[in-house]
C-alpha cells in the first residue's frame, strides 16, 4: 500500500469514527423529528443537539441558555441563566476509544505506519473543527478549542493503543531509541517502575470490575423503581428510546459513581447532597428512570465496599511475587536478575524497595482512577445540579491510601510466606513430608 492510500486509508477510518458516534444521537432524533413533530422543525436543530451530545460524550463544555417558556415551568430562582455541562458522557468517549484501537490496529499492518497515523489525528481534528463549527447557536454553545482538542486526544488515545497492541515484524527508529533509552537504566529501577504500572492498572481494573458488577446488581434489584419513573414521565415509546439511549452513554459514568462509592468517598447529586457507603443524604434529584437504582438509606455493611480497592491492592502485590522477588534480588546483587531454586535460595529481600513499589501502585491506581474520576463528575444543570460526581481528588488520595498500603502489604507477604512454609515443612518429619 502506497502512501496516497494509506492517507486515504487513514482518513476513511477517522470519518466512520465520527460518522458512529454521531450518528447514534442523530439516528433516534431524526425519527423523532419525523414521527413527532412531522417535519415540522429546522432538522439541523437535532443535527446541533446530536452534535453538542457527541461533544459532551468527550468532556466538552457546552453552554445552554432555557428558553423563556421552560425555564418558568422548572419553578426556580435564576433558571433562566446560563449554565454549562460539564460532565462526559462517557459512553461515547469509551466508543471512539474502542473505534480508534481498531483503526490503530488497521493502520499499524500498512507501510507508512506512522504516516498514516499522523493522517488520521489531522483529519479528525479537521472534522471536530467542522462539527464543532456547525453546532453554535445562542442557546447551545460548546468551547470551540474544547472542541477540537478533546476529542482528538480521546482518538489519539484508542488509536496509540491499537499500535502498540498489533505486532510488527521490526521496530521504528524512534521505538528503537526509547527502547535503548530504558535499557540504559538500572535493573531495579526498571522492574520497580514496571511493577507499580502493572500492580497499580490491575487493581485500578478490578476495582472498576466490581463497581460495574455492583451497579448491574443495583439496577436489577430496583427494576420496579426504574420501570415507576419511566412510566412518570410519559415519554412514549420513541421518547423512552432516546431516554434509554441517553442513560446508556452515561453507564460508564455509573459504574465510576459506584467505584467511588466502593472506595469511600462517594458521590454527589446536586449540592448537599452524598451518597456514600456510610451515610446518604440526596435532596430533590431529577427523575431520570436510573437514578431509582440509588440507594436511599444507610447501610450497616457499606464499609465492607471500603475492602474492595484494599483487597485489590493486596493481591496485585501478592501476583507480582516473581517480579518482587526480581526487584529484591536487584536490590541485594549486582548484575543480571539471578534465578533461585527455592524459595529460601533468594537473598534477603529489600524491604525499601519493597516499600517503594507498594506505594508505587497506589499512585499509579489513585491516577488512574483519580482521572476516570474527573471525567464522570461536573454540571448537568442549573442550580444545585452543578456539582454532580465524586471528588476526583479524593478518590486519587483514598486510592492511593488503600491500594498503596495493601500492596506494600501483599508483596511482603508474598516474600516471605514460602519462606515460613518451606521452615515448617523442613522441621517435619520424614514420613509427613513423603505423604505430601
Amino acid at each position: 500500500m502506497n502512501r496516497s492510500l494509506t492517507s486515504l486509508f487513514a482518513a476513511f477510518e477517522s470519518l466512520l469514527v465520527v460518522a458512529i458516534g454521531v450518528g447514534i444521537s442523530l439516528a433516534p432524533l431524526t425519527v423523532l423529528w419525523g414521527v413527532q413533530y412531522g417535519f415540522a422543525p429546522d432538522w439541523t436543530d437535532f443535527w446541533r443537539a446530536s452534535v453538542d451530545i457527541w461533544l459532551i460524550g468527550h468532556g466538552v463544555d457546552v453552554v445552554l441558555t432555557l428558553d423563556a417558556a421552560t425555564a418558568a415551568g422548572l419553578g426556580f430562582p435564576a433558571a433562566g441563566d446560563p449554565f454549562a455541562i460539564t460532565v462526559a458522557a462517557l459512553g461515547f468517549a469509551l466508543l471512539t476509544v474502542l473505534l480508534g484501537m481498531r483503526a490503530g490496529r488497521r493502520i499499524a499492518q500498512t507501510d507508512f505506519r506512522l504516516f498514516g497515523e499522523a493522517i488520521a489525528l489531522a483529519v479528525f481534528a479537521l472534522l471536530s473543527f467542522a462539527l464543532t463549527a456547525s453546532a453554535g447557536h445562542p442557546l447551545a454553545q460548546p468551547a470551540f478549542v474544547q472542541g477540537i482538542v478533546y476529542p482528538t486526544l480521546v482518538f489519539a488515545l484508542g488509536l496509540a493503543i491499537g499500535t502498540l497492541r498489533t505486532p510488527r515484524p521490526g521496530m521504528d527508529a524512534a521505538a528503537r531509541a526509547f527502547r535503548s533509552w530504558i535499557s540504559n537504566w538500572s535493573i531495579t529501577t526498571r522492574d520497580t517502575i514496571v511493577a507499580a504500572l502493572r500492580g497499580g492498572a490491575a487493581a485500578a481494573v478490578a476495582v472498576v470490575a466490581v463497581g460495574s458488577v455492583v451497579v448491574a446488581f443495583m439496577i436489577f434489584t430496583s427494576f420496579a423503581e426504574i420501570i415507576t419513573l419511566y412510566e412518570g414521565l410519559h415519554a412514549g415509546a420513541l421518547g423512552g428510546f432516546v431516554l434509554t439511549v441517553a442513560q446508556i452513554a452515561f453507564l460508564p459514568n455509573l459504574v465510576l459513581w459506584g467505584v467511588s462509592w466502593l472506595i469511600g468517598p462517594g458521590f454527589a447529586i446536586g449540592t448537599g447532597s452524598s451518597v456514600s457507603p456510610l451515610a446518604t443524604s440526596l435532596g430533590p434529584i431529577p427523575a431520570i428512570p436510573v437514578f431509582g437504582a440509588l440507594p436511599t438509606g444507610d447501610s450497616a455493611f457499606g464499609f465492607v465496599g471500603v475492602l474492595i480497592p484494599v483487597i485489590a491492592g493486596f493481591l496485585a502485590g501478592a501476583l507480582l511475587r516473581s517480579r518482587a522477588t526480581n526487584i529484591a534480588a536487584n536490590a541485594a546483587t549486582t548484575g543480571a536478575t539471578p534465578t533461585f531454586e527455592s524459595p529460601a535460595a533468594r537473598p534477603r529481600f529489600s524491604a525499601l524497595v519493597t516499600v517503594i513499589t507498594g506505594l508505587g501502585m497506589g499512585i499509579v491506581g489513585g491516577l488512574v482512577l483519580g482521572l476516570l474520576a474527573a471525567a464522570a463528575s461536573g454540571s448537568v444543570g442549573p442550580g444545585r445540579l452543578a456539582t454532580v460526581g465524586p471528588d476526583p481528588w479524593q478518590v486519587g488520595l483514598w486510592v492511593a491510601l488503600e491500594i498503596g498500603v495493601a500492596a506494600v502489604l501483599g508483596l511482603f507477604a508474598s516474600a516471605h510466606l514460602p519462606r515460613a512454609v518451606t521452615a515448617v515443612t523442613d522441621r517435619l518429619p520424614d514420613s509427613v513430608r513423603r505423604a505430601r
